[in-house]
């Protein structure tokens, strides 16, 4: 960096990381890596820029909402046949 300004290798390399990013260290099995590979390969992007896709996705996804679920699912199988409570094993 010379003067606050990144050469323009740096700038097109952490263009998408925010400031205030850090390096972290983490260890993967050989078929984590692998299939990592596989989507770094399949996306042409880098290995850091799809496990921050990975990582965004997780703390993205939201606890479900019972009453959503309930709403969406009540009397979807009207045909299911479910046995009485009698018959139920309660070992």
């Amino acid at each position: 960096m010379v003067g606050g300004i990144l050469p323009a290798t740096e700038s097109r390399l952490y263009a998408s990381v925010p400031v205030a990013a850090r390096r972290i260290q983490i260890t993967l099995t050989p078929e984590q890596r692998r299939r990592l590979d596989d989507l770094v390969r399949e996306q042409g992007t880098s290995l850091a820029a799809v496990i921050r896709q990975a990582v965004d996705q997780f703390l993205a996804d939201e606890e479900p909402d019972p009453t959503l679920a309930l709403e969406s699912t009540f009397a979807t199988m009207p045909d299911l046949q479910v046995p009485d409570r009698d018959e139920w094993d309660r070992g």
